[in-house]
């Protein structure tokens, strides 16, 4: 076994696939010995959508796409494995995020799926799984974790530092300059996830790759107020938020309330633009930010950089890429950090991200025997 490699996975809310990343934690900051991205198949994928609200037969949908997401999550590390030419017996851990399919905090409840013990026992390697609910039990959110692996990689005390992170949903790592500054960390609201939808209803496509279609259309400020009048924008931190609030049906209850027909590009390129600006609001409310790291899908779209680039006119942007990472590692590493953090006893959740009562290991070890 080498004590240094850790293997991360993880799927977002964007559902698209998961995303193996072999972390190599012997150097200081880690370093990305291997990435690999294993698409869902689209019939598992519209499963795991149609998880994300009731249903009929849910508890039986439910235990099938359990089963068929650790498979992946498996295959995905196997797979990665053998491309970097190792053993499982050379990993360390395996932390697994797994998929999340419902999250309310405000219930007390997150559920991610993709059983550990079946990842365990197909890999050969030992998983930590299960992040979220010890935070939850603590009073927190369970989310977002990821702010503690980027205030670990990327807190300086020459700068204020803001890192983005474009997934599904959206969220923000504050990092002020002066170190006696609590780290903030929330989701501020969709990012990719409706622009997303509403590609595949009208277009019959995945995304918009690079923003091309939305560049055609025009903001529709009519809609857009209406948008952002959703009370989750209001809500102060610590918030986590998920499919559960930002989803079509809501879109098309907000766009029946404007007055003049919607053309279908107008739609999505004001989608783009509620993704920036709420997002651009929640990091005014933290401060005026020297550096934007931008890192997930989003901050492959050019026309998002340039929105961000516009409503934050003094802030040097750039993506992970410039800090060592790209822009798609990000979270894979993260569970790989927290897999190491577990191993260690080490607190995984900030407390005063999550809202939780304090600092907690995180995650459940599943042992390969």
């Amino acid at each position: 076994m080498c004590e240094s490699l850790y293997l991360g996975l993880m799927s977002g809310t964007s559902m698209d696939g998961v995303d193996a990343l072999l972390a190599d934690f012997s150097t200081e900051p880690p370093i990305c010995r291997g990435f690999r991205h294993t698409p869902y198949p689209d019939t598992l994928r519209q499963s795991l959508l149609a998880l994300t609200c009731s249903g009929p037969e849910e508890l039986e949908r439910y235990g099938d796409a359990d089963v068929a997401v650790a498979h992946i999550f498996a295959r995905a590390a196997l797979d990665l494995l053998a491309q970097e030419k190792l053993r499982p017996a050379n990993i360390r851990l395996i932390g697994s995020h797994g998929q999340t399919i419902r999250h309310r905090p405000e219930r007390g409840f997150s559920v991610q799926i993709g059983d550990p013990n079946l990842i365990a026992e197909l890999t050969g390697c030992s998983v930590v799984a299960d992040f979220r609910r010890r935070d939850l039990a603590a009073g927190g959110q369970g989310a977002p974790l990821v702010p503690a692996f980027h205030a670990a990689l990327w807190r300086s005390a020459d700068a204020n530092r803001c890192i983005v992170n474009l997934g599904g949903i959206a969220n923000i790592t504050w990092l002020a300059a002066d170190m006696n500054q609590a780290v903030i960390g929330f989701d501020t609201g969709p990012a990719n996830t409706l622009m997303d939808r509403w590609m595949e209803r009208h277009y019959q496509l995945p995304m918009d790759r690079n923003g091309a279609l939305a560049r055609q259309g025009n903001v529709r400020h009519d809609l857009l107020h209406i948008l952002l009048s959703h009370p989750y924008f209001q809500l102060p931190p610590p918030k986590s938020t998920g499919l559960e609030r930002f989803h079509l049906d809501w879109v098309d209850q907000c766009c029946a309330r404007c007055d003049q027909p919607l053309d279908r590009k107008d739609v999505l390129r004001t989608l783009l633009e509620l993704s920036c600006l709420s997002c651009v609001q929640a990091i005014r409310g933290c401060g005026q930010p020297d550096q934007l790291i931008l890192c997930g899908g989003g901050s492959l779209n050019p026309l998002m950089v340039e929105r961000f680039a516009e409503h934050l006119p003094n802030t040097t942007i750039s993506t992970s890429r410039e800090f060592g990472l790209d822009p798609m590692w990000i979270e894979a590493m993260a569970f790989a950090w927290l897999a190491r953090a577990f191993e260690t006893h080490q607190p995984g959740n900030l407390s005063e991200v999550t809202g939780a009562r304090g600092g907690r290991r995180l995650g459940g070890l599943y042992p390969a025997r």
